[in-house]
């Protein structure tokens, strides 16, 4: 059974398992932040996932990518691969603007989280899943 860190469990919210990785919208309205976690407990790098893993990640993560685009309309995506605080596999997907708080900047340690509004959030997530399950059709 998959088991999520506590700290990533605690600042996100669940979305959808696609087949590899769980996604989830990080609890930080100023940036459309999403995480990538390939559903094998243990792991703490991508090298450790095997070659057709390490291939689906690359694929998921381009589907999430194109999906998060469409959802914002930003002007790039940022995908990294930090762990330095918490070292469970995760692999963020972050939607950036020439006008974010950051921008062109990473946007880690800058600031304090803004949680988002239930509403907001529920409209991002749907607006996410409608343009990611286009393209897996």
């Amino acid at each position: 059974m998959f088991k999520l860190d506590p700290r990533i469990e605690k600042d996100s919210t669940f979305i959808k398992d696609l087949p590899l990785c769980q996604v989830r919208l990080q609890n930080d309205s100023r940036y459309p932040w999403l995480v990538l976690l390939p559903r094998e407990n243990g792991l703490t790098e991508v090298y450790e996932l095997s070659s057709d893993q390490q291939a689906q990640l690359m694929v998921e993560s381009s589907l999430v990518s194109k999906a998060l685009a469409k959802s914002t309309e930003c002007k790039k995506i940022n995908v990294a691969n930090l762990g330095n605080v918490v070292s469970q596999l995760h692999w963020h997907v972050v939607a950036r603007f020439e006008n974010d708080l950051t921008w062109p900047a990473p946007i880690w340690g800058v600031g304090t989280s803004v949680p988002w509004q239930d509403q907001k959030r529920a409209e991002f997530i749907d607006s996410f899943l409608t343009n990611l399950a286009e393209l897996f059709n």
